[in-house]
């Protein structure tokens, strides 16, 4: 974005943020989240309001407008991309520095005291409006609700996107593996069991996952805007009701085996506000909804836990494990497919990194029970690889040469599954740092990968096994090791993960859960490099069983070979060997039958050749 338009974009702003016709009080900072009412990670786009006013596209980071200065906090993740898309109007704030403020402490830094500080409501969760709120009273600043969305009253003199409205599909029992009636039998278990006569459901995964429902509102994610209410009697639903067909309707009501309620989806506030005062009981809403929808509830009435639907969706059931193997064996398919393409190509033709995500998504479409990708494709040549979450543009598009890494990090939505899946190659002679640097990174998947661990252990207990490597020799890198993957869903999904530090919500990592293993390496101006699978959390039979307590392990199910050129066999232990060959084993037989079934014969000998065994 260059300096005139993103110059008038923020003076506007700034008018509005003086105009009493649309603030409680004339604000001296604006803060602008990258969250949209769901706090959805990744947004429509009509909700990418900092997008839009700042010109950066990561898909985290939040700004804040003042009447004389604009900055914007991301974290390791962006911090390339951020300095390259950001303009001279805005500041860039490092998240996770140690001399980085937090937002809170920067604004309490730059303003006098008894000014007002306005967000929207809906893009705030109700724990960050508390702490905000807190923190900044007691410097003397007050936090406040901007019920008109300022940068939407800008966008107004733009082009900004309708409300998307896509066609529902109903998501059939052989792909969900439970109705939605069972799933409300256990909802209405723990809340009775919590003394809640209501559970409100405000994150949209959530919905879609009750309803054995998917949309299409947010690319990328099979999701669709609403809320729902669960009762002791009554599930109410609440979305644009001209996308309710006959079919959903009659899906619901043969499932639901109780009252069903379709509202307009801006009636969530009046409906919860009538179900509180009609009811003596606790309303169950998480702390992490929207500001806007808890503040209805009155104090002494809410029940602020994590929604138990979070936990549920986690822990896959039988059949979505079988899903999730099936989706995986013909995504790898696809990828083989791509990569045997690559090797060719690229000595015949020039390849971009946009050519070639292409070529990739081409292949995956060919695939049964394909629906969409599962998020931009990370393809990334060279210097682009140390851009964690770098998306190629026209502007920065490059060409993938024999002389550089090559780092694809992608996935697809199946209806059976989600995956997500990174491998980075070298396409002529890689050096020997660039070998070592890929097998310390490898050498960590494996450290994760074969760890074996007692029940009721955390994520980040097991961060530091992937890290270990590249700690030894004092590299490291800036991001999470591991998230967990939906069946048909978000490609990040938590609660659980595996992080190098805990979360306030985090949840142990149990049995039936996914969640990816992917460390990495990168080096600004150079390369990047990451290897990432989606394994499953399994239990595995110990000699002993300390206390009865039971161990667990991980089932990879990503299934693409690991280019065995960048290795460096001298730092690989007899072990770690033995994982490779016997990964690779898997791989050639769980995908080398459906290349066969196929006849994708170009695509057999490339799996054939990168899976040989190593001595």
């Amino acid at each position: 974005m260059n300096n005139t338009k993103n110059g008038q974009l923020l003076r506007t702003l700034r008018s509005f943020m003086a105009n009493m016709k649309h603030v409680p009080h004339p604000l001296q900072a604006y803060i602008i989240p990258t969250n949209d009412a769901h706090q959805s990670e990744y947004l429509a786009n009509r909700d990418k309001r900092r997008e839009f006013i700042s010109g950066f596209t990561g898909s985290f980071g939040n700004a804040i407008v003042t009447r004389d200065k604009a900055a914007l906090w991301t974290d390791g993740r962006y911090y390339l991309q951020a300095t390259e898309q950001l303009d001279d109007n805005w500041t860039l704030m490092k998240q996770g520095l140690a001399d980085t403020l937090s937002m809170e402490d920067w604004l309490i830094q730059i303003l006098p005291k008894e000014s007002y500080v306005g967000v929207d409501p809906f893009l705030f969760t109700h724990e960050l409006w508390k702490s905000y709120s807190q923190k900044l009273s007691d410097a003397g600043l007050s936090l406040v609700a901007v019920q008109d969305n300022l940068v939407d009253l800008v966008w107004t003199s733009y082009d900004r996107s309708e409300v998307p409205l896509s066609p529902l599909m109903i998501l059939p029992l052989k792909y969900s593996g439970k109705s939605v009636g069972d799933k409300l039998k256990d909802i209405r278990d723990k809340m009775s069991t919590a003394n809640c006569d209501a559970l409100v459901i405000s994150a949209l995964d959530e919905v879609a996952w009750l309803l054995n429902i998917r949309g299409a509102d947010i690319e990328y994610n099979p999701v669709f805007f609403a809320y729902a209410i669960v009762t002791a009697n009554c599930l109410y639903v609440f979305t644009s009701l001209e996308r309710i067909t006959s079919e959903i309707f009659n899906h619901l009501k043969l499932e639901t085996e109780s009252e069903l309620k379709f509202e307009p989806y801006e009636n969530v506030l009046e409906v919860i506000e009538d179900i509180s005062s009609s009811n003596h009981g606790q309303i169950w809403i998480s702390p992490l909804s929207s500001h806007a929808l808890v503040n209805v509830v009155p104090k002494e009435k809410r029940y602020l836990k994590p929604s138990p639907i979070a936990l549920m969706k986690a822990l896959k059931n039988t059949t979505e494990l079988d899903g999730l193997r099936n989706a995986h064996i013909r995504d790898a398919a696809a990828l083989c497919e791509f990569y045997a393409w690559l090797e060719k190509e690229i000595k015949i033709n020039p390849v971009t990194e946009i050519g070639a995500a292409d070529v990739l998504e081409d292949f995956r479409k060919q695939q049964d029970d394909y629906i969409s990708l599962s998020f931009p494709t990370i393809s990334s040549s060279g210097e682009h690889g140390a851009i964690i979450h770098y998306c190629p543009t026209e502007a920065s598009n490059r060409e993938i040469t024999e002389t550089d890494l090559y780092l694809c990090d992608s996935g697809a939505q199946f209806r059976d599954g989600t995956t997500d899946v990174t491998r980075t190659i070298h396409l002529g002679n890689p050096t020997e740092h660039e070998k070592e640097c890929f097998t310390r990174v490898l050498k960590g998947h494996i450290n994760l990968c074969k760890a074996i661990f007692p029940n009721g252990t955390n994520g980040h207990v097991l961060d530091m096994l992937a890290r270990k490597p590249l700690w030894d020799v004092g590299l490291d890198y800036r991001h999470g090791t591991g998230h967990g993957v939906g069946a048909f869903l978000m490609v990040h999904e938590g609660p659980h993960g595996i992080g190098s530090r805990p979360r306030k919500y985090d949840v142990p990592l149990m049995a039936d859960m996914t969640v990816t293993d992917e460390p990495g390496y990168y080096e600004d101006g150079s390369f990047g490099i990451r290897i990432e699978n989606v394994v499953i959390v399994k239990s595995v039979e110990t000699k002993h069983n300390f206390g009865g307590i039971g161990f667990l392990t991980f089932e990879p199910i990503t299934l693409v070979p690991i280019q065995k050129k960048l290795l460096s066999p001298e730092l690989l232990t007899e072990e770690e060997v033995a994982w490779i060959n016997d990964y690779h084993q898997l791989c050639r037989e769980k995908v080398g039958d459906l290349l066969i079934q196929r006849g994708r014969l170009d695509a057999l000998k490339w799996l054939q050749k990168e899976t040989e065994v190593i001595g």
